[in-house]
This record gives C-alpha cells, structure tokens and sequence, in this order.
C-alpha cells in the first residue's frame, strides 16, 4: 500500500471546516476583495495626491500608473499558473502573492517618485494574480462541476465588495492623513487575508484524511463507520505504514480490516486523479491549446473583454466628477459606493443563472443590459441620474465576470493536459491586457479631447457590441446563434409539414 506524504502524517484541527467549500470560497472571496480594494483605494485619491506633488496632465499619469498594475498581472501570470500547477499548491503561491502586496503598500506609502509608484502598482499586479490564478482554480477543485457557477459568483462576490470599501475608505482617510492613511489601511486587511490563507486546507490533503470537501456539498462523505465520528483528538497521528490513525503509538484502527484498506486505498486514489502528475507544459502551450476551440477563444476574448470595460473610466472619473459637479475625492468616493452596493449582488445571482440555464443567456443578457448604461452617464443630467445609471452600469458589469468565469472552468476540463491553474492563468493574462489597455488609452483620450468622456464611453460601448455577436456566436455548449438555426430550420420542417 502506498504511504502517506509525510505533511499529512498529523490531522489538521478543524479539518472539516477548513477544507469546506464555503471557507475556501469565503477566503477567496476575501483575497479578490483585498485585491480590488488595494487597487481601487487610490483611485479618487491618486489625482488629488499627484498634483499636490506637483505633477501635470495627471489623467494620463492616472491612467499609466493603472497600466503599471495590469502589466505586472499579465507578465506574471504564465509564472504563477506555471508554478501553481507544478507545485500544486494553491495555498502556497498566494501566500506568496500577498506578501508581495504588502511590500507594495509600503513602497507606495513612502514615494514621492513617480517612477517608485510606478513599481509599486506593478508588484500589486503580481499579487493580483496569485489570488486570480490560484484562488479561482482553487475553488474549482473543491466543489462539483454542477456548482461551480454559483460558488464562482459567491466569490467575485469580493469584486464589487472591494470597489464599495476601497474608494471612499481612501478618500476619507486621504483627506485627513494624506497617502499613508490608505495605505497603512491596506496593510491591515492584507494581515486578516493571511490569516485566511494560512488556515484554509486543500482538498488534496482532506481526501488523505477521509474528508472531501465536494462531496460535502450535498451529502456527508462515504466513510466508513469508525472513521465516520471521529473527532480530532481521537484521530491522533497518521501511520505512515499503515495510512490509518494511530495514538500514543498504539493504531487504533487495523489496516487488516478489508474495509478500511479499500476505503485508504480508494482516497489516495482520488488525490492522485484530483492531482495527477502532468507532463511539463508552458503558459504558451496552454494558450495554444485553448486556441484550438472556438469556445476557448470566445471565453479568452470575453476576458480581454472585461478588462477593458472595469478598467477604462478608471483614471478619468475622479476628474469628471470634479470637472461636472465640482467633487472632492471623499465625495468621489461616495459615488463608488453607490455604484458598487448593488453590484455586490450580481456576481452569485449571475453564477446561479449560469449553473441552471447555461454561460451563453446569462453573458450575453449581461453585455445587452450595460449598454443602455454606458450611453446614459454620457448625457449632461443632474448627479442622481448620473449615480444611478453608473451603478447600474457596475451590476452588469460585474454580473458579466461570473459566466465568463465558469465557462471557462468548463472549457478547461474538455481539454487534455490543462488544468485550473493553466485557465485562469490564461484568464489573467487576458484581463491583464484589457485592463492595461483601458485606463492608458482612456486616460490620453480624456486628456487630448475636449469630449473624451464622450468618445471614451461609445468606443465601451462598440466593444461590447463585438462581444456580444461572439458570445452569441460560440459562447456555451449550444451557443445561441446554434439555437435560433435551429428553431429556424424546426419552425420551417414544420410549415413544409402543415403545407
């Protein structure tokens, strides 16, 4: 019988908990809403903070220092998919991610060089895309197929819950303790998202002690009945000849038993076919492979996508606020949590639709609805109507990452060789290119043209339009272009039929 991996040999405390899909989401979940909040802090303080530095054009800066963020996530992306899926270890590579962006707090706390907050922005990209990379794959091993989709949407969950604590917090504390008093908050959620990665367990290990996690979902785990109510005391430690528990030296259960051997048996089994040992295969091999299916290219596509969209108004609606009604960066900040409240909700109820009718409804309904949005905050109008078409504009935004999410855990089980790490990666790398794009070019349209907000939203708006033809295209296992050919080609044997 083969042995137990020697980390394995004490059981955790609290096994059942910390390998939970709830915790894991929840931790997820809470390192998505450490990384947007970093991110977005800075928004409505960054203009203010530039130009009592005495700098010029500060919208490009803005914009450029957004580019900094989204280069380091899309660079580092091929390195921690890479190292994610050769190590497999999740926990491990981001551990790691949140270490580099709390140096990243500390250098953007004390710089008054452009070109130093510049670095910082790139090391917070890097940490972004461990939680990205690593936390999305993470939750996709822990829960079934059939419910990815929901518990996706629990965890982007954290998105819009970053954007609703970011700004404003960092307005505030901007206005009374200048740049340190953001960041120094930002250093203070990074200590409690540590706490959560160090705590979480992953499932590879839980199946090793009897306890797997998806299963756990909807029903208690198929254990034997001496493993079944053992508590963490009575387990003791592990045997490594035997793989069963032992106490004071003593085993307390047989390895004699034909019961309990199948049953060890059978779950080193399930570890190795949940982590098989993969042939060594590059970044760029895995975005080959997903080249390959039109699926795989729309879900890539729609991931460009996305971050054009959360990212392209950016570095240029602090100052269109303050240029339209005269805002500070504390009332800017007032206006994300408007707009970020509601859109909380989208994520979990946009996974949920995708899990029960399909990526391909609820993506494209999601890229339909934005469009009415993106034109209304264009149109001069009082203040509520602008909060209230850009709070509508984040829901459909933030409803869209959740199918785009799922299908793609979806693509990369039907092709060989790719794992969760290797799609999100692909994943990252997508968005991390969109949202470089989109602040840099934003930032210099709003700064060279008198009507940049204008041109900067209709351009969002000829984007989505593209995506939604592709969604419609290839997005699902029936894209909808597929289903109303159908219905056609049905609706017309029928009329030849009544003729």
């Amino acid at each position: 019988m083969p042995t137990v991996p020697k980390i394995l040999l004490s059981r955790p405390y609290g096994l059942q908990w910390r390998a939970s899909p709830w915790f894991i989401t929840l931790v997820v979940g809470m390192g998505i809403t450490t990384d947007f909040l970093i991110y977005s802090i800075i928004i409505p303080v960054m203009p203010f903070h530039l130009q009592g530095l005495g700098y010029s054009e500060i919208s490009a800066l803005v914009g450029y220092l957004l580019f900094a963020y989204s280069s380091g996530l899309a660079l580092s992306t091929p390195i921690v998919a890479w190292y994610s899926e050769r190590q497999n270890s999740r926990k491990g590579t981001m551990i790691i991610g949140l270490l580099a962006l709390c140096g990243s707090q500390v250098l953007l706390m004390e710089s008054r060089k452009y070109w130093v907050m510049a670095i910082a922005r790139v090391l917070q990209g890097i940490s972004a895309s461990a939680v990205w990379t690593a936390g999305l794959a993470l939750v996709c091993d822990t829960v079934p197929e059939e419910r990815v989709g929901r518990y996706l949407g629990l965890a982007m969950s954290g998105l819009p819950l970053g954007q609703l604590i970011g700004p404003p917090v960092g307005g505030a504390l901007f206005d009374r303790f200048g740049i340190r008093g953001p960041c120094l908050f930002g250093i203070t959620v990074i200590a409690v998202d540590l706490m959560g990665r160090l705590l979480l367990i992953e499932r590879r290990e839980a199946l090793a002690w009897g306890f797997d996690p998806a299963a756990s979902v909807d029903s208690p785990v198929d254990c034997p009945p001496n493993l079944r109510n053992l508590t963490d005391s009575q387990y003791g430690t592990f045997s490594a000849e035997t793989g069963f528990p032992c106490e004071g030296g003593r085993q307390t259960l047989h390895a004699s038993d034909s019961e309990e051997t199948d049953y060890a048996d059978s779950l080193l089994d399930e570890t190795m076919e949940l982590h098989p040992q993969r042939d060594p295969i590059s970044f760029f091999q895995v975005i080959k492979g997903l080249f390959m299916s039109s699926r795989a290219v729309a879900a890539f596509l729609n991931s460009f996508v996305y971050g054009i969209l959360y990212s392209c108004q950016e570095p240029t609606l602090p100052l269109h606020l303050q240029t339209m009604w005269q805002l500070s960066s504390s009332e800017v900040g007032l206006i994300f949590i408007a707009a970020a409240l509601p859109a909380m909700l989208s994520p979990p109820a946009a996974g949920w639709f995708a899990d029960h009718v399909g990526t391909e409804w609820v993506t494209f309904i999601c890229l339909l609805l934005s469009i009415p949005c993106w034109i209304a905050v264009i149109i001069p109008s009082k203040l509520p109507l602008f909060v209230i078409a850009f709070a509508l504009e984040n829901v459909c935004t933030a409803a869209f990452v959740a199918p785009v999410t799922t299908e793609l855990a979806l693509v990369s089980r039907r092709i060989r060789g790719v794992g969760y790490a290797h799609i999100y990666g692909a994943f990252n790398f997508a968005v991390g290119i969109g949202a470089s794009l989109g602040p840099a070019i934003g930032g210099e349209i709003f700064e060279r043209s008198s009507h940049g907000w204008a041109i900067l939203n209709l351009g969002a708006v000829a984007v989505i339009i593209a995506a939604s033809l592709m969604v419609a295209l290839f997005t699902g296992e029936r894209p909808l272009a597929k289903r109303l050919r159908e219905s056609g080609q049905d609706l017309t044997c029928k009329l030849m039929r009544g003729v």
